[in-house]
């Protein structure tokens, strides 16, 4: 069997997800349109956890909360962001990628390293080589915690954002509301909390190099901090209403991460905030007092 060879299973989910990114990949340069994109990336991780989670056939506790876990997230993810594209039409980060043949397939290719890497602690933990009898632990009780709070999160920031920008009275402007209020992005806050979550639920089984699963959150910590997450986001916002003096106050008083009372973060030195995540990348005014923007 399959996983005999290969006991934790990472050569089949390398090639699952390279074989289901790839035929996704086909549909969408064929046709030229991102609808299936986000759709692909959440229903993968879906895909991985049920695949494993069945191969190994001993079904302990602990890979059950995970396998759980991953999947409801995936499912909500997936649907959410299906959704949201078919109401929008259209994702703007492909604009001129989509005719692009080797610009749209190296985000693909982006991709499979995205749900592969994630993925690996739920792949370990279920694992047959690592499973044995549940006993709780402290790391499951705080990891199953974080997921939930992270989760939580997630999935109400979205849904507000959403929401909000389908009012039209809103049309042009940012969101502020609910957990927007005290947080800039609340949801990537939700997304890294619940993966550390995952992560830490596993800690009590990991074997010598099986805790590279870490860079499961870590690399969900750099895409979403340093690469297509905050900084692409954050310049755009910057380019559309940095002349504003109540979104350049809005920007000074709001954390940009996790969710904290504005009070408090108005009140930090920029030195303090840089710990909260408040990068001088992320700033792109040249000027703030002649309002003008990069």
């Amino acid at each position: 069997m399959a996983y005999v060879v290969d006991e934790d299973n990472l050569l089949l989910c390398a090639i699952v997800t390279i074989v289901m990114q790839l035929s996704f990949f086909c549909v969408a340069t064929t046709f030229k349109f991102d609808k299936v994109t986000d759709f692909a990336g959440g229903s993968n991780f879906v895909l991985l956890a049920i695949l494993t989670f069945v191969m190994t056939n001993t079904y302990e506790t602990r890979q059950i909360l995970v396998t759980g876990c991953v999947v409801v997230w995936g499912v909500r993810l997936a649907g959410f962001l299906l959704y949201r594209i078919l109401k929008l039409g259209k994702d703007d980060r492909f604009d001129g990628k989509r005719e692009n043949f080797l610009q749209f397939l190296v985000f693909w290719i982006f991709q499979m390293l995205w749900v592969f890497i994630v993925s690996l602690p739920v792949i370990f933990v279920n694992s047959g080589r690592l499973s044995k009898e549940y006993f709780p632990t402290g790391f499951d009780i705080v990891g199953g915690i974080l997921w939930l709070v992270g989760f939580v999160i997630e999935t109400f920031a979205d849904f507000q954002k959403f929401f909000f920008k389908e009012n039209p009275d809103n049309r042009n402007k940012w969101c502020n509301i609910g957990l927007w209020s005290v947080s800039r992005h609340p949801n990537y806050f939700g997304e890294i909390t619940l993966w550390w979550g995952i992560f830490l639920i596993g800690v009590s089984i990991y074997k010598d190099v099986e805790y590279i699963a870490i860079l499961s959150p870590v690399f969900t910590m750099a895409i979403l901090l340093f690469l297509s997450g905050l900084p692409l986001l954050e310049k755009s916002s910057d380019k559309k209403w940095g002349a504003d003096a109540r979104y350049r106050e809005y920007k000074n008083k709001t954390s940009i991460l996790i969710p904290m009372p504005t009070r408090f973060y108005a009140a930090f030195p920029d030195a303090l905030k840089q710990c909260f995540c408040e990068f001088s990348c992320y700033k792109s005014y040249e000027n703030l007092d002649n309002r003008k923007v990069k």
